[in-house]
């Protein structure tokens, strides 16, 4: 048990590839794997910290890869989305989101070079799962879409308007805000 938090988050990057796949083929079936590999990784999310906790199996790497792996999953997916779908994800504010993470990676980075773990804070957490749950809605209502039907009209008309794409420009504006403590006042946890 002590190893299956560290292994949760491995299969979060195990699993974007299939999300990415999924989205990139933009067909019904190929939508609904994507959807539901990216649920299961999102799931992973919660379920590595409550174990973490639970079993008091904290790690320095841990601590490092879980937020590295939200990340590939959350820009993996933002990205193919910006391609596939550049009227939902606007490419820029893909940018904004993947510079956020990049300058927070790299403080990690500098924190672990020094000997310390940077604390991953709660805003941070709450941002996560809002991006999270945008992600899983816009694949949601892709699939719907694609399937047809009554459903699918409804979650085109939803995709069709100004919703999703104002959604992440809300969610990169909390994004950087999130990002601005570790950068400016960055807080420190001796997990070892």
């Amino acid at each position: 048990m002590k190893h299956l938090p560290n292994t949760l988050t491995v299969l979060r990057i195990v699993l974007t590839p299939l999300v990415l796949v999924g989205v990139a083929k933009d067909t019904p079936g190929w939508l609904f794997t994507a959807t539901v590999a990216f649920i299961v990784a999102a799931l992973s999310d919660y379920y590595d910290g409550h174990l973490a906790r639970r079993y008091g199996s904290h790690s320095r790497f841990g601590q490092f890869l879980d937020p590295l792996a939200d990340k590939i999953l959350v820009l993996g997916t933002l990205a193919i989305l910006a391609w596939k779908h550049p009227s939902l994800a606007p490419w820029w504010a893909v940018a904004v989101i993947a510079l956020r993470d990049l300058g927070v990676t790299l403080a990690r980075s500098r924190a672990e070079r020094a000997g310390h773990s940077l604390k991953t804070l709660g805003m941070a957490k709450t941002k996560t799962a809002l991006q999270f749950t945008y992600l899983i809605a816009t694949l949601v209502f892709l699939t719907a879409r694609a399937f047809g039907g009554p459903l699918g009209d409804l979650a085109g008309w939803i995709l069709d308007t100004p919703l999703m794409p104002t959604m992440l420009v809300v969610l990169a504006a909390l994004t950087v805000y999130t990002g601005l403590p570790y950068l400016f006042k960055p807080q420190y946890s001796d997990a070892g």
